[in-house]
């Protein structure tokens, strides 16, 4: 697979149209750089549709998920900060939908 050292979430939307250059083009505006062996990813509007770019160190990767039923759990557009740093155990509960920000980085709910 690809290995991933960070993740990062941009919380303003993203049109899911988007390929590889204008992805890329957002990580660059939002994140100023696209750093080797990260992963970003952005949602729709209606954070029902998610796509994650990542830079393996050789090339871009474009993945997309969309949820059938339900939306991701996503901060509102506009709110701060503008990004997020997420944990792979916040990664993959954001993935299947559940409440990222309340898995701590040893997978343990916090906050209730």
């Amino acid at each position: 697979m690809i290995r991933i050292d960070q993740v990062w979430l941009a919380v303003e939307p993203l049109d899911m149209r988007a390929g590889f250059d204008t992805a890329l083009g957002r990580v660059i505006t939002v994140f100023g750089a696209a750093h080797p062996y990260h992963a970003y990813l952005f949602a729709n509007r209606r954070a029902n549709r998610l796509k994650v770019l990542v830079h393996d160190g050789i090339g871009i990767w474009l993945a997309a998920r969309r949820l059938n039923e339900g939306q991701f759990v996503w901060p509102y557009p506009g709110s701060e900060p503008k990004h997020h740093a997420l944990t792979q155990e916040q990664l993959a509960g954001l993935v299947v939908g559940l409440p990222w920000q309340r898995i701590g980085p040893d997978g343990v709910i916090r906050v209730v």
